[in-house]
């Protein structure tokens, strides 16, 4: 079936260049593109012995990995548009970006809602109690409607307290009363993506994604340059981005789902005893998100009082380049969590070993990968983010060799703990997870504070790399070598 529509997508390519498009043409490859986003299926709930474990992680990785590289591309565009709008373009950019760094620590503070939501959902799947599965979905939705609303009804507050913390000025005020009305959409995304991503559905989050991603494009260049916006309409365009994203959701999830979708009362999705393992799962997984916050807004700051402007040039353009590696492994980590509950739930040891083994080893060719790269290109990539025509270009990318071995190990530290948060979210280990952050996280701080006087910036990035291991090694001695995991199934 899944073949039949690969092919419809062709749509007669061959004879519409020999003849042009007939009627009815482009309507017949809309159609195909929509059941194939509807209707393609994940495999079976357990994995024959002879089938494909590493087609299974590909098939959830790669959609998310496309999902992910979305993100800096819409970052681009909009900084694009903030530098050529207005007769000052710094300020524009400044503004655009503090208002950016609010909505991103929001977003970053809901994506519980996300990961609570797909070890539940998957582990339910691999039962086939879709009646649960319909349950997570209602009480994923719930709860994402009501953080959404309490955002807009405390939106002053809120919006007053970040534009002071972050020194916001008249523009970036004017971009957060707008872009606020986007956080309801944003935060039920979570919710949709979460429950997809627990169905081994990575095709609709990713359809998704590059929706809002084309539509908020359009409309950013429409609101500022057209409209004379700014980046006013930078924000409206993500308002209405978002808002689509979630009615497209909510159409090709009835599209695809509505068969399995079960009429569920309301004392189902209110249960204490569900509503209890919900937010038990989320606690951890927002005290987990607040160390990350802390730690990346740590390394931020701790880079800008070395008084050193370059300095923190070069250190705000390494990090971009752990985060290129970061949206690469996140996307065998999503393939980690499915995966991971959908075994546990159907009680398939086999597939489960498989599965994580698979994945594991999938983070350590991502890994090596990267390795590679960043030894053979590493001044290219820090020329990307570089203009060679300022004074000090030459200085960024030399003193940027002086820290290069840092991002060079950091892949090999960031190997595991990627997958061993996705194994944990769907076998909803969440509690391993959160008391492996809590001791790497005090260790980043320790080692900082003990080697900054004596190794200066060194210290900072050896203190992340050192953070990034505890994570994965913590994890897998805190479940006595994954186990505890195996035992779930």
């Amino acid at each position: 079936m899944v073949a039949a529509e690969h092919a419809g997508l062709r749509i007669g390519r061959d004879s519409s260049a020999a003849h042009g498009w007939a009627a009815g043409d482009e309507c017949r490859g809309v159609r195909a593109f929509f059941r194939f986003v509807c209707f393609c299926r994940p495999g079976a709930l357990s994995l024959h012995p002879s089938m494909n474990m590493n087609r299974e992680i590909l098939r959830i990785a790669l959609p998310n990995i496309v999902s992910n590289i979305t993100v800096p591309l819409m970052g681009i565009v909009s900084t694009a548009i903030a530098g050529h709008w207005g007769s000052d373009s710094a300020a524009t950019i400044g503004a655009l970006a503090v208002g950016v760094s609010i909505f991103n620590f929001i977003y970053w503070n809901c994506s519980f809602v996300r990961m609570g939501t797909s070890g539940l959902t998957a582990q339910a799947y691999g039962a086939r109690d879709f009646r649960e599965c319909t349950r997570m979905l209602v009480r994923a939705l719930v709860v994402a409607a009501v953080m959404g609303t309490a955002m807009v009804v405390l939106q002053y507050p809120l919006g007053e307290a970040a534009l002071w913390a972050m020194n916001g000025d008249a523009m970036t005020r004017a971009y957060f009363y707008a872009r606020i009305w986007a956080v309801p959409a944003g935060i039920l995304l979570f919710g949709f993506n979460g429950w997809f991503t627990g169905m081994q559905n990575a095709v609709i989050p990713m359809t998704t994604a590059i929706a809002v991603n084309i539509v908020h494009v359009v409309f950013s260049l429409w609101f500022a340059f057209d409209c004379d916006m700014g980046i006013v309409g930078i924000a409206y365009a993500s308002v209405l981005a978002q808002w689509i994203g979630v009615l497209l959701s909510a159409v090709l999830l009835v599209a695809r789902y509505r068969r399995r979708l079960v009429p569920v009362a309301w004392a189902e999705v209110i249960d204490l005893g569900a509503l209890k393992t919900f937010f038990r799962v989320n606690r951890d997984i927002m005290l987990r998100t607040l160390c990350i916050v802390a730690v990346y807004t740590f390394f931020t700051g701790a880079s800008a009082r070395m008084d050193d402007r370059e300095l923190l040039a070069v250190n705000t353009l390494l990090l971009q380049l752990f985060t290129l590696f970061s949206y690469m492994n996140d996307g065998f980590a999503f393939a980690a969590e499915a995966l991971t509950g959908r075994f546990i739930g159907a009680r398939d040891g086999a597939s489960l070993r498989r599965c994580m083994r698979g994945c594991i080893v999938w983070g350590t060719v991502i890994s090596l990968l990267f390795i590679g790269i960043y030894l053979v290109w590493w001044r290219e990539l820090v020329g990307l983010f570089v203009d060679a025509g300022e004074p000090d270009a030459g200085r960024i990318v030399e003193l940027a060799g002086d820290y290069i071995v840092w991002i060079i190990l950091i892949p090999v530290a960031a190997a595991l703990p990627f997958i061993m948060d996705g194994i944990m979210v769907g076998a909803t280990e969440t509690r391993v997870m959160r008391n492996s952050m809590f001791w790497s996280t005090a260790a980043y701080f320790v080692v900082f504070g003990v080697g900054y006087p004596l190794i200066g910036n060194d210290a900072l990035w050896l203190a992340f790399t050192l953070y990034m291991f505890l994570r994965g090694v913590l994890q897998y001695f805190m479940t006595d070598r994954l186990r505890m995991i195996r035992e779930k199934a």
